[in-house]
């Protein structure tokens, strides 16, 4: 297995659309209506979306490729890109995922590294993120990697209001 990370630009604006919609369904179909899925893939990763975020110059993805084999990605925002704090002394995480086959081959923590890179290279105080209180075995990872929990959010996904654990790490 030879990982590559490779810093998206708009010319992959199909192939992160199309990794999103893939992780996510594979993480979170289960566990939510079908309607809701349905609503939020069709919202979250729309064409529109996904090509704003990859133009914005405080947001950024990384693709994971094991292979030629895309396999996860990355998104961070920088300052007023963040979801919540917008705090330009910190860097959101606001995604990482990985498909289910390559889970537990430590995908997610290279992604975690290279956050932790950038925002080394930027000099920020902290590392943010928000995680569904759900997500068990996200939180774990985050808790092991120097994480804390510091608030909560609400997260609506199609009809559903979900509770999300924003968790932060001091650099």
């Amino acid at each position: 297995m030879s990982i590559q990370l490779v810093k998206a630009t708009i010319d992959d604006l199909d192939t992160v659309r199309q990794i999103g919609i893939d992780t996510f369904y594979e993480s979170f179909a289960s566990v939510n209506t079908e309607e809701n899925m349905a609503h939020y893939l069709k919202t979250g990763f729309s064409l529109e979306r996904v090509a704003s975020e990859l133009n914005n110059p405080f947001s950024e993805f990384h693709l994971a490729y094991d292979g030629g084999k895309l396999i996860g990605y990355l998104k961070i925002n920088h300052g007023p890109a963040q979801s919540e704090l917008k705090d330009s002394t910190s860097l959101e995480i606001e995604r990482i995922y990985v498909l289910q086959a390559w889970q537990g081959l430590k995908i997610g923590q290279l992604f975690y590294d290279k956050a932790i890179e950038i925002a080394r290279t930027h000099q920020y105080a902290y590392v943010w993120l928000g995680v569904w209180e759900e997500n068990k075995k996200a939180i774990g990872f985050y808790k092991r990697n120097g994480f804390v929990e510091f608030d909560k959010h609400l997260f609506k996904l199609g009809d559903d209001i979900q509770t999300d654990i924003m968790m932060r790490r001091e650099l």
